[in-house]
């Protein structure tokens, strides 16, 4: 019975601090990139390093394939954590694999080990040639967004590259219905311009994404909020700008 209230006093006190970081944002305004970033850590009020992501709701219908947007960027700070990383390889790539620093490793043995319920790492990467097998695994992986997929580069030859730029906080991303991303971009204590960095080759990734099909204003709102904060509506034509 305590442990419950004293778990009623925290949501309490969350929700307070909530209200309060509210009070901070103008929620009528759409401001530039800089100031969003200047104003995030002043809605913060988590004890612990809070993570920064970017929202995005983009002129497509993904319920046509043409206008699904999915890809991935290496951002150039990473996101500040720990990223588990195994591949699914034979023979001298996995020795490849190995060597760049995955965390785990093979091929029959891993996707058994899968099946019977172990889930140990935050991404996968395939060899082409092993794919035949990994597919067993779609309804496991799939669901969770840990499936290899040639579209995000994550079935390549390239496995070194692949696992260093995967350990160095490479992002996936992949529009979902109602046609918006969240993709995070890394952690509050990076800083502005770290955090600027990361969110403009992450929008220079997704701009270029754009389907031809797609008519209209492409992206058509934005904002940025860390894991507890409010969210700041930034002004969309900021995205725009970074192709001029």
């Amino acid at each position: 019975m305590l442990a419950y209230l004293i778990r009623g006093d925290v949501k309490m006190a969350l929700a307070k601090k909530y209200v309060e970081a509210r009070k901070k944002i103008d929620r009528e305004k759409r401001y530039e990139m800089g100031e969003a970033l200047d104003l995030l850590p002043q809605v913060c009020f988590a004890k612990f390093d809070e993570t920064v992501e970017l929202a995005l709701r983009l002129g497509v219908d993904p319920r046509h394939a043409d206008q699904m947007v999915r890809g991935s960027v290496a951002l150039p700070h990473g996101l500040g954590k720990t990223v588990r990383v195994l591949v699914f390889a034979k023979g001298e790539k996995e020795k490849e694999a190995q060597e760049a620093g995955a965390d785990t490793v093979g091929a029959e043995d891993l996707i058994e080990k899968i099946q019977k319920g172990w889930m140990d790492f935050d991404k996968a990467i395939a060899t082409p040639d092993v794919m035949g097998m990994v597919s067993k695994l779609g309804k496991i992986l799939g669901p969770r967004g840990l499936m290899p997929n040639p579209k995000v580069g994550t079935v390549t030859f390239e496995i070194a590259k692949t696992v260093k730029e995967m350990k160095a906080g490479r992002v996936e991303f992949r529009v979902d219905k109602a046609g918006n991303l969240h993709v995070p971009v890394g952690k509050i204590s990076f800083g502005k311009e770290k955090l600027l960095e990361n969110l403009n080759s992450l929008l220079d990734a997704v701009i270029r994404l754009k389907p031809p099909t797609s008519k209209g204003t492409y992206v058509k709102g934005m904002a940025i909020s860390t894991t507890m904060s409010p969210g700041i509506k930034v002004d969309p034509s900021y995205a725009r700008s970074l192709t001029k």
